[in-house]
């Protein structure tokens, strides 16, 4: 089983349009450091899993009949938009699962094409891809998220994004469950809290760190990052290590 991370930044991707920080200058001269949108997809035994599906080159990076299933963790335009290109399609059905959010994203629900929406998924009750096994995990985020933990052969990846802290029912499943890794999402540099300050909708990278030591994942990436989170990361290097990093665009891991 192999997760390669498709895109790594927020809505606003890097470099920001109009923007001159440190970061967004740096993405524009050295395209490594460029983010698109976070999304992902599992590889496994020749198919392929996309959790989300919002990358700009989305039809050209995977000819048809390439997407086997699809896993979704809420309905915000910024994680769905490619696919209304891609239900478009012909001579296929790709299953969908997501959220119970009977909304969905503007007439995705009512003009499906070549998309199989199934029932929501509900909270902690799992199912599989393949060999995979699927644990959904409620976020708490401004519209139905979830996030998941996929567990292949004792080995569990968790995917959360988007989320601003994570439930106490959460903490507690990690508590008892071990994760090899989790990426998580976020999107802030601290939060100045002594001034009243919260993050909202998203994680800074100290309640970030807070979930790390809660949840107690061996590793922990950072995902769904925005620019200040990365011009802040830039002039403190020191708060990153081997077990607590930035996640990068087209970065994969292997279990």
């Amino acid at each position: 089983m192999k997760l390669t991370v498709i895109g790594t930044g927020n809505a606003r991707l890097l470099p920001v349009y109009g923007c001159h920080c440190i970061a967004c200058e740096r993405a524009r001269t050295t395209p490594e450091y460029a983010r698109g949108k976070t999304s992902a997809y599992i590889s496994y035994q020749g198919g392929n899993l996309l959790i989300d599906a919002n990358a700009e080159d989305l039809l050209r990076r995977f000819p048809a009949g390439s997407i086997d299933s699809i896993v979704l963790t809420h309905y915000h335009m910024d994680h769905v938009q490619s696919l209304f290109d891609l239900r478009w399609g012909l001579n296929l059905s790709i299953p969908v699962f997501g959220p119970d959010d009977p909304d969905g994203c503007d007439d995705l629900f009512k003009h499906s094409g070549i998309l199989d929406f199934k029932a929501a998924r509900q909270p902690f009750e799992h199912f599989y891809w393949r060999d995979i096994r699927i644990t959904p995990m409620p976020l708490i985020h401004s519209k139905p998220c979830l996030g998941y933990v996929f567990e292949y052969r004792g080995k569990r990846i968790a995917y959360l994004t988007d989320t601003v802290d994570l439930p106490e029912e959460v903490k507690q499943w990690f508590e008892g469950n071990s994760v090899d890794l989790m990426l998580l999402d976020c999107s802030f540099s601290p939060v100045d809290r002594s001034a009243g300050e919260q993050p909202r909708n998203h994680n800074d990278v100290i309640l970030a760190k807070s979930l790390k030591e809660e949840c107690r994942p061996k590793k922990m990436g950072l995902i769904h990052i925005g620019h200040d989170l990365e011009s802040w990361a830039m002039a403190n290097p020191q708060a990153f290590d081997d077990d607590f990093f930035l996640v990068s665009d087209g970065q994969e891991f292997n279990f």
